[in-house]
């Protein structure tokens, strides 16, 4: 089988250098070898020895050449890698990308020319790097109804907040970014990871394969990381949580919930266990209960392998009837996708208040008068004669919180804005 790879950055280096490696072990598996037919790539990589493979720097070229089998989309963006895999589609050729972007803006549309060609879109990298987390959910849990699924699927912001728990240091998120920049973890401009972007893109795509539904990125709700201090994490510490940015999906009698967003989590959880810039997938289904997926989310090996595990499926059976979402397309369900505001969920409440009598039963009896009432509260002395009251409520609706939130924000003891954060609640 002849691999044509297009680009040659951090991860296609890792795919090309890991076929070769690896060439013996591959050929055991499959009962064939994998060849490297061209390199499509604009500048050469400093790790890769491409010998007498082909190489040019017309990306187009690859997608056109008849001794090309497969087409690994490894550019990134959505504009030329878009128009490389509908015309490596329409020349006939499987094409495996790590691109999640592409797939979440467009992957309904190049899963109906792929199947009207015959041929496959693989996108196991598109996701949480070296963790198998599409086959696990497509396959694996191919015989469950699953309810719900939770991940941590963005390294650079799992990596600022667990940063920012260690002890003593009271590092604020502005000291860690730059730390997380400096090590390579974060961009130059790091707004895809740190406001959760990059993480939506992938939780459209495990909604869809979860549930059976289009891809729908502009349904999701995202909000980011920036706004995490170093006292909230402190203050969740001592009320038994930890803070981690989680993609959550869950289906329900009203829809589909499809959320990121900072989110408190019981330290005993699992998923509170992962730090640095590793990431982790929860499922919840019906017959195997909570599984959990965990593993490198990033980094050329960890994202070369499950590049290389789709290239060995087509190999394997390159006639496969597997569904690109699991479910078959004619049965993919038109689920209404839940707005933020119509969810329930505990939250986490901070507010900055003038430390004087009759403060606290005036922020009770806002929440009273909402039908919240409060599961945990500490009161810490702040900035002078300020005292900051944090909360965790019972489960809420959103639009109960928002609510009581705005009337809390117009007391005149209130000094400025009152933070909110998510609770999960991982049932089976």
């Amino acid at each position: 089988m002849r691999v044509g790879i297009c680009g040659l950055g951090t991860v296609a280096s890792g795919v090309f250098n890991l076929l070769e490696r690896n060439a013996g072990e591959i050929s055991r598996k499959t009962g064939t070898s994998i060849k490297v037919a061209q390199i499509g790539a604009r500048r050469d990589h400093p790790d890769v020895n491409s010998g007498d493979t082909p190489v040019t720097r017309n990306l187009f070229d690859v997608v056109s050449n008849p001794d090309v089998d497969i087409v690994l989309e490894l550019i990134g963006g959505t504009d030329t890698a878009l128009e490389l895999v509908k015309q490596a589609i329409s020349h006939g050729k499987h094409v495996v990308t790590a691109n999640k972007a592409m797939i979440a803006l467009h992957g309904d549309e190049l899963f109906s020319l792929a199947a009207e060609k015959g041929v496959q879109v693989r996108y196991e990298a598109a996701i949480a790097g070296g963790i198998p987390i599409v086959k696990a959910i497509r396959e694996g849990l191919a015989g469950n109804e699953i309810n719900w699924l939770a991940g941590i699927i963005n390294g650079t912001s799992n990596f600022i907040l667990t940063e920012m728990e260690r002890p003593g240091l009271n590092l604020s998120f502005a000291a860690v970014l730059e730390e997380a920049q400096r090590l390579g973890y974060a961009e130059a401009d790091p707004t895809f990871d740190v406001e959760g972007i990059d993480a939506a893109h992938k939780l459209t795509i495990l909604s869809s394969i979860a549930f059976g539904i289009p891809l729908q990125f502009d349904a999701m709700f995202t909000e980011g990381i920036s706004r995490i201090t170093a006292e909230d994490i402190r203050y969740a510490d001592e009320l038994g949580y930890r803070i981690r940015h989680l993609g959550i999906t869950r289906k329900s009698s009203h829809g589909i919930e499809l959320r990121v967003h900072p989110t408190l989590i019981r330290k005993d959880e699992m998923l509170a266990q992962v730090s640095g810039v590793m990431n982790a997938v929860m499922v919840g289904s019906d017959a195997a209960g909570r599984t959990l997926y965990y593993g490198a989310g990033a980094g050329a090996g960890p994202t070369a392998s499950s590049v290389v595990a789709d290239i060995i499926d087509i190999v394997r059976n390159p006639t496969s009837s597997i569904p690109n979402l699991g479910f078959v397309p004619e049965s993919l369900a038109d689920l209404a996708i839940c707005p933020i505001a119509s969810i329930s969920c505990p939250v986490y409440l901070k507010v900055l208040v003038q430390d004087r009598p009759g403060v606290m039963a005036r922020l009770t009896s806002i929440l009273g008068d909402h039908d919240i009432s409060i599961e945990s509260l500490i009161q810490k002395d702040a900035h002078g004669a300020d005292a900051a009251i944090v909360m965790i409520t019972d489960d809420a609706p959103e639009h109960a919180i928002n609510e009581a939130m705005l009337e809390i924000q117009s007391l005149a003891a209130v000094r400025g804005e009152v933070m909110r954060i998510r609770v999960a609640e991982l049932a089976e």
